[in-house]
């Protein structure tokens, strides 16, 4: 920080022209008066975020990846650029007026006089509107996974296969700022676009990505993984692999499958492998709805005792006709299968 010494009668003009600078690096330079007394200025240079899916940035910039909100069943991921409109039902968003320099999270007016919602992008939402190459994991099994594995800031992670990238993003973000994660995916075309998306997303320095046969080649690391993460259609021809990638002071594994005869051969090799605490587990959804029911009240016959006592009956108040509650209601029909997530724990060697 640099200290500025000015003449009181400047100050006004110091602040207008130094509030608004911004340098071809974008890095704001602001004058902010801390004390008119001593006629002292103090320069500083305020460093503008990037949008990043693991930190998150205040203004959307040119070269974001935001997350256009249509409404609760409809999103849509944007890259913003200079000059470029994306169509929507409520019309065209320009991106150079309608969205770079504004806050996330801006309400946003269409050129049909429709509005959207213009959000900083996370590894949740990623999830819901990332362009589909494979079948991908949700939240829910995702949050499972993240928790079973042990997962923080500075873990080292080794994936595969990496497929569209949904649980990537949810792992770089556990594991950031000091962690890695050490992805495979067997698909060459695949491999080179979730490279692209993690360096479009900011998060390229926190990742290494290989295209090759995690079942032949393994990960290419060895000892420094403190979780293992499998979602291949022969998990078990990788477990020696998944072994020799984790750290000698042991460390978690965690095989995604959707039939339960690739569990089975699975949770045998890890047996063989010398693994423990070998537990499978499946995760389904159920939406409970919050309703008001109204019920009648039971009519129970002519009362005994305003029978016997006539004064008591005058004094009784009416008997409403129905109540109203608070209740539950389970849904008709609830998400299916999705997979199971067999979990197991390397003992220290």
């Amino acid at each position: 920080m640099r200290c500025l010494r000015v003449k009181s009668r400047f100050t006004n003009h110091l602040d207008s022209l130094f509030e608004s600078t911004v340098s071809a690096k974008g890095v704001y330079v602001l004058v902010k008066r801390l004390n008119i007394r001593s006629q002292r200025h103090f320069l500083r240079r305020v460093t503008v975020l990037t949008m990043s899916f693991v930190e998150y940035s205040d203004f959307i910039q040119d070269g974001d990846v935001a997350i256009v909100y249509l409404g609760h069943e409809s999103m849509m991921p944007v890259k913003v650029q200079q000059g470029a409109q994306t169509q929507t039902r409520y019309g065209a968003i320009r991106h150079s007026t309608d969205l770079i320099g504004q806050r996330y999270g801006s309400k946003v007016t269409c050129s049909k006089g429709g509005w959207v919602y213009v959000l900083h992008p996370t590894p949740e939402l990623w999830t819901v509107t990332l362009p589909h190459r494979t079948q991908i994991l949700y939240t829910t099994d995702i949050a499972t996974i993240t928790m079973m594995l042990e997962l923080k800031p500075g873990s080292v992670v080794c994936e595969s296969g990496t497929g569209s990238g949904s649980l990537s993003h949810a792992i770089l973000r556990t594991i950031a700022p000091t962690g890695h994660l050490h992805t495979v995916e067997f698909h060459q075309q695949r491999a080179e676009k979730v490279a692209e998306e993690f360096k479009e997303h900011h998060v390229d320095h926190l990742v290494t990505v290989r295209n090759q046969d995690v079942c032949k080649d393994g990960f290419g690391v060895t000892g420094v993984a403190d979780a293992v993460f499998l979602d291949i259609p022969s998990p078990w021809e990788a477990v020696t692999h998944a072994k020799a990638a984790m750290k000698k002071q042991g460390g978690r594994v965690c095989s995604f499958s959707p039939c339960i005869e690739q569990v089975q051969r699975t949770c045998e090799a890890l047996v063989d492998q010398g693994f423990e605490e070998l537990s499978t587990v499946e995760i389904l959804l159920r939406v409970h709805d919050v309703r008001t029911v109204s019920l009648p009240l039971p009519d129970f016959g002519p009362d005994s005792l305003a029978q016997t006592q006539p004064d008591v009956a005058e004094k009784t108040p009416p008997i409403q006709a129905s109540v109203a509650m608070k209740t539950t209601i389970l849904p008709r029909e609830m998400p299916g299968h999705t997979g199971y997530l067999t979990f197991a724990t390397k003992p220290r060697t």
